[in-house]
């Protein structure tokens, strides 16, 4: 891995941005234009390692795909038009790549492999494959199918009736891909609700899906259309300067065309919980996915307490809500965040072990963190642990501490914004 040098005391950061494509809706739209009939053309894809990783794929299973400079073409032929690969399918790094396309699999008539790299051989499998399995799928791999490399043989499937035990936007996304493929009605209850973008673009792609309550209820047999995907910023992306903003002196950050889907936002609802100045100017384009500007500034912020339904709608932004509550007055406790432990290191861990060797006073629980603050944050030997979230935190954090920092494994980085440090030193001149 390598090391680079993060000099301390940064000056305030100002400017406006936009952030790379959203990268759940990167992957879907790579996977909706393979299984519709038709020319799909997707602008402002995320080139991140993790949808690549999903177009590689997609390509192994016969799909025609071209990567062109501002958009990406997907020459769909129907769920027939895939096929069954010739080689191992490599998933990278991509927990959603890995998820989502076990429901895809799960009911095309044929075997496949799915292998990813050491962190992926550490996520569970289960939850995706046991409801699988028990829809028609024949799933194996690592102890009973738990663990990548994992052995899918797909055929006809069930519809069926699925109660989530844990929120799970990648769980409840796996099940509509097979459920699409099914002759009755799939029906999925969500404990709280998660984020929808498999559901908007079903819909995008002129399919039907209908939400009661919290039960997804979903019609199988359906044949998809092709579409015009503009992928709007990730706001997860987006959080790391929203962040920067609040926490560094003197600092301004606009942030333009970013997703404002409301089972993502819920970063915002915790800056304006903690005192921060942000603004949100939607952009109503009639689009399927919202977009619009956030501007923060720099501002004095209180402790909260995170939990519930918000956990899920920012459940990939609490490695920089963490850094975040070092900066405020008070406590900030993040409870029912148990899902950061089967992430791509164990977040709830890895934050604390890092933040505190940089003086930060947190202290992990079962399912989260206690953070009191206000920390000086030092200097020090940091480490991604190969997380790209936990990477850009750690950057983060240079711009407020007293003293140098040594990130060890910047490259994770590239995982889901390959310009971050372009866009950060925009900001800092």
């Amino acid at each position: 891995m390598n090391t680079i040098q993060l000099d301390a005391k940064q000056p305030s950061i100002r400017g406006r941005l936009r952030v790379p494509g959203d990268k759940s809706i990167s992957h879907r739209a790579i996977m909706f234009g393979a299984i519709g009939n038709g020319k799909t053309v997707i602008r402002n894809f995320l080139k991140g390692a993790d949808c690549l990783s999903t177009i590689s794929c997609f390509k192994k299973l016969g799909v025609e795909i071209e990567e062109k400079k501002e958009e990406i073409i997907v020459n769909g032929k129907g769920w027939d038009g895939l096929k069954e690969p010739a080689s191992i399918l490599d998933v990278g790094n991509s927990g959603t790549t890995t998820r989502l396309l076990l429901g895809v699999l799960a009911g095309r008539p044929f075997h496949s492999i799915l292998i990813g790299d050491s962190s992926i051989a550490k996520r569970p499998m289960s939850r995706v494959a046991d409801p699988l399995r028990n829809m028609g799928a024949i799933i194996d791999g690592r102890e009973n199918g738990q663990y990548t490399p994992l052995s899918i043989r797909g055929g006809k499937l069930q519809a069926i009736d699925f109660t989530m035990k844990v929120a799970s936007a990648q769980v409840k996304s796996a099940l509509l891909f097979a459920g699409l493929q099914t002759d009755g009605i799939t029906t999925i209850m969500e404990p709280v609700p998660t984020r929808d973008h498999t559901e908007r673009m079903i819909r995008q792609f002129e399919g039907e899906v209908d939400r009661n309550e919290s039960a997804i209820l979903l019609r199988g047999r359906q044949n998809l259309s092709n579409a015009s995907v503009d992928v709007p910023g990730d706001i997860s992306s987006a959080a790391f300067f929203m962040v920067a903003a609040a926490i560094t002196p003197n600092s301004e950050v606009t942030i333009e065309s970013v997703g404002l889907n409301p089972t993502r936002t819920g970063i915002i609802e915790v800056l304006e919980r903690m005192g921060a100045y942000i603004q949100v100017e939607p952009d109503n384009t009639g689009e399927s996915e919202q977009k619009g500007s956030i501007v923060v500034k720099s501002s004095d912020l209180k402790g909260i307490e995170i939990s519930g339904s918000l956990i899920p709608r920012l459940i990939d932004e609490l490695p920089i809500i963490a850094l975040l509550a070092t900066q405020a007055s008070g406590t900030t406790i993040i409870k029912d965040a148990a899902e950061l432990k089967v992430k791509e290191t164990n977040r709830i861990d890895a934050v604390v072990n890092e933040l505190t060797s940089l003086g930060a006073d947190i202290e992990a629980t079962e399912d989260g963190m206690i953070i009191h603050g206000k920390s000086t944050i030092l200097g020090g030997k940091v480490k991604s642990y190969g997380d790209h979230r936990m990477g850009m935190m750690l950057v983060i954090a240079s711009l407020i501490s007293s003293d140098t920092i040594y990130l060890e494994g910047p490259e994770a980085i590239k995982v889901s914004y390959p310009e971050f440090f372009q866009d950060l030193e925009t900001l800092t001149k």
